[in-house]
């Protein structure tokens, strides 16, 4: 088997324990394929947590999971120095926290301050934890899913912007589809049933080799001069929209980073591979602009006071941009 076929066959595997839940799958594998990390919001019980889980349970890879909470210390992440004694000496060694994981489950993130939450900064930008002056890698394949809640905002602290900017991609989980309803049922009462059954017929997991040499393809997807001026084009609408429309001017406060561009050369490179192609199209641009667009926009007070969210202003801004 290819490496894409590999890959496809693990959210495949995915898929059959999340039912109606596709696009959040599809996205899950963009993540881990982009080498990024993942912000999925959604209401509580719409399988954000057993997306990731079902993840681990098919790749060979360790998952943490670190329920966030206001009482968290920074070090409950990243790990700290402790003070051990052998044969009468003593000595500080550092003792990992979960970060060192290869999938790293952020559960409900914002329920954590600022402090606890720029802990992670480092893990997910430079792929290391630094503790008494002395830097700690993080495995090669790592990908941090955080978590949180739309609704319970009371208790809960807003991500930074800083850290926001650092995600991939910001998802967003929907109710599924009503004819999905009574099939996750089915699902769920049949793995009750055969609860302790099944143990040993699992099929083996996914080799990371498979994910590392994945992304080498993807890293020679083709993107011509058109579609590199088409990201170009949408990233600085964002940034100075008065040149498109009003409207759009009076939306945006802050427009996207240059992580945003590098972020949607890397997604459409992604979504490409997966499709079967060696070349991204501006399609592929458009199927995942919104999900690396999304968090890095700042909406002004105007738009916040009409109702606009970030989806409109990125609706607006493909429609206005035309494929060079």
């Amino acid at each position: 088997m290819t490496a894409r076929d590999d890959i496809l066959d693990l959210g495949k595997r995915i898929g059959q324990s999340i039912i109606g839940q596709d696009a959040m799958v599809e996205r899950l594998l963009l993540g881990l394929l982009s080498d990024g990390h993942l912000l999925v919001e959604g209401l509580p019980g719409l399988a954000k947590t057993r997306a990731i889980k079902s993840l681990a349970k098919n790749l060979d890879a360790k998952l943490s999971r670190v329920q966030f909470t206001p009482d968290l210390l920074p070090s409950d992440i990243t790990g700290s120095e402790v003070y051990f004694t052998e044969g009468g000496k003593g000595e500080f060694k550092f003792q990992q926290g979960p970060v060192f994981a290869n999938l790293v489950l952020a559960d409900e993130i914002n329920r954590a301050p600022a402090k606890v939450q720029s802990a992670l900064l480092e893990a997910m930008e430079e792929r290391q934890v630094t503790v008494g002056g002395d830097s700690h890698p993080l495995p090669e394949l790592f990908l941090v899913m955080a978590t949180q809640n739309p609704i319970e905002q009371e208790g809960t602290y807003p991500l930074p912007e800083a850290q926001l900017d650092r995600f991939l991609m910001h998802v967003r989980v929907d109710y599924p589809a009503r004819e999905a309803e009574a099939e996750i049922m089915r699902l769920v009462r049949g793995e009750e049933n055969s609860s302790g059954k099944t143990a040993g017929k699992q099929a083996p997991k996914l080799d990371q080799k498979s994910v590392l040499d994945a992304r080498k393809q993807i890293g020679a997807i083709t993107v011509s001069e058109p579609v590199e001026n088409y990201i170009v084009a949408l990233v600085y609408a964002t940034r100075e929209p008065a040149k498109l429309d009003k409207d759009l001017a009076s939306w945006i406060q802050v427009g996207v980073s240059p992580r945003g561009s590098i972020g949607l050369d890397k997604v459409s490179r992604s979504n490409a591979w997966l499709k079967g192609r060696d070349y991204a199209s501006p399609d592929d641009v458009k199927a995942v602009v919104h999900d690396v667009f999304r968090h890095r926009l700042i909406l002004s007070y105007e738009a916040h006071a009409a109702g606009v969210t970030a989806d409109k202003v990125i609706d607006r801004v493909v429609e206005l941009v035309a494929v060079a």
